[in-house]
């Protein structure tokens, strides 16, 4: 299964740092360039991440040292439950706040994505 195609919720978990969910996913010439969350309402170095290596894998995938998975899936993760449903509850409630896909692809490409 290709990464970029997949609708499921996503999570990343890198060897230095906690598991976090990934809202856009992009492909990189490094790697892969994720963004958090609410990247467009805060800190945007905070909330977006490229990570650098080769993918591999059709699910789990693995990304350099980092592996990315179904979001809930082998074990549940009630932190990331919580942000998801945060999440979703913006999205659906924001009236057209979150930013149109048109611009969400401008910031990735702005980053190097391959979009």
């Amino acid at each position: 299964m290709n990464l970029f195609s997949v609708t499921a919720p996503l999570a990343i978990r890198c060897p230095d740092g906690p598991r976090r969910l990934m809202a856009e996913k992009f492909p990189h010439p490094q790697g892969l360039l994720y963004f958090e969350p609410f990247w467009h309402e805060g800190p945007e170095d905070g909330l977006i991440h490229l990570v650098e290596g080769a993918l591999k894998g059709d699910g789990p995938w693995k990304v350099g040292d980092c592996v990315v998975t179904v979001a809930g899936c082998q074990g549940s993760d009630p932190e990331l439950a919580v942000a998801f449903a945060q999440w979703q509850a913006y999205l659906q409630g924001c009236g057209g706040q979150y930013l149109h896909p048109d611009d969400i692809l401008a910031a990735a490409r702005a980053r190097g994505a391959l979009v």
